[in-house]
């Protein structure tokens, strides 16, 4: 993998860039018999994500928006509370263990999945 080097202009201290050497994305790869495609997902678009999805709104209205469905279905399901920066710290933990394999799997049909930091 190619890094890039880059100069800081004040003291002339190369630095690599933190997008080059993918350090910030944790990578899903899915492997099944007709196609194979890995998803990289960078910590920042995680970190958005965890905020729009776990916001005051999104949580207060989450319920109200499902009820129909979950009414047609015959489900008994309301959608737990979950505070956002108690992910967060999680997320940020995540980053300090590159390399590491959250998810290995195979299926009896041959389709695989990866996860790793």
């Amino acid at each position: 993998m190619a890094r890039l080097l880059i100069l800081n202009r004040r003291t002339e201290i190369p630095f690599q860039s933190s997008l080059s050497n993918g350090a910030l994305m944790i990578h899903v790869k899915v492997k099944t018999k007709e196609a194979r495609f890995s998803i990289p997902i960078p910590y920042a678009l995680l970190n958005v994500a965890i905020s729009v999805a776990f916001s005051k709104f999104i949580q207060k209205h989450i319920d109200k928006w499902t009820k129909e469905h979950f009414k047609r279905k015959e489900l008994n399901f309301t959608f737990p509370q979950i505070d956002k920066s108690v992910l967060k710290p999680i997320v940020k933990e995540l980053k300090k263990h590159k390399g590491m394999i959250l998810v290995d799997v195979k299926a009896t049909d041959g389709t695989e999945v990866r996860v790793k930091l």
